[in-house]
């Protein structure tokens, strides 16, 4: 599980997250980044890893961005436009803090699975233990470095704890290949004992293939 934050510290040009990220692609694979952004993992990948990268981004002003450095991305919404790509199309399908804006979170893992012979996702982790307190003692909805919107303007409609979603990995017979733990500053949390991970992590980062 990991737990990449507004405030990761970049390395090699792009957030601590995104690079562990890009170390878990094999060079010269296929690659679908969805909900992109402004590219700069897709940029990253196919500058450093000579990847061929596509791109799924439902902003326009992200396309527009990342068209205008030469990617290659299209506008699609992950919930209803993965469905429209053929079987294995791709090596990896990419899916960073996205999951939990989705309307069908389970449906868009299914496409991730179908469309990419390997997922990547990575998401906050709703049960960190700061969550935890501020909601136990505060009462209110929490807000931290890995969800800080407040309750009426937040993207996130389906939030999720690492556990949440290791349980849907095994109900759906999915292989989890690698989950990581980080941080608030987007590192990994080496050493945790997988029972504390669902505490001690602010996010989940996974690659997941087919059972």
């Amino acid at each position: 599980m990991d737990a990449p934050s507004r405030k990761a510290v970049p390395r090699d040009g792009i957030r601590v997250d995104l690079q562990l990220i890009a170390d878990m692609v094999e060079a010269s694979t296929r690659v679908l980044d969805v909900g992109c952004g402004d590219g700069a993992l897709l940029a990253y990948l196919t500058q450093q890893k000579h990847v061929d990268g596509r791109g799924m981004e439902l902003s326009q002003a992200g396309v527009n961005a990342c068209v205008a450095n030469g990617l290659s991305v299209i506008q699609g919404d992950a919930d209803t436009d993965l469905r429209h790509y053929p079987t294995d199309a791709f090596d990896y399908v990419i899916l960073s803090q996205t999951l939990p804006a989705t309307r069908a979170p389970r449906e868009v893992l299914e496409q991730m699975l179908r469309v990419g012979k390997r997922a990547i996702i990575s998401f906050p982790n709703f049960a960190h233990w700061q969550v935890r307190l501020r909601l136990l003692f505060g009462g209110h909805m929490p807000q931290t470095d890995a969800l800080p919107y407040r309750w009426y303007d937040t993207p996130n409609i389906h939030l999720c704890t690492i556990d949440d979603f290791r349980d849907l990995c095994a109900e759906m017979g999915v292989v989890v290949e690698k989950a990581l733990a980080l941080d608030r500053r987007g590192h990994i949390i080496s050493g945790l004992p997988l029972p504390l991970a669902n505490l001690i992590g602010e996010q989940g980062l996974f690659l997941l293939r087919r059972g």
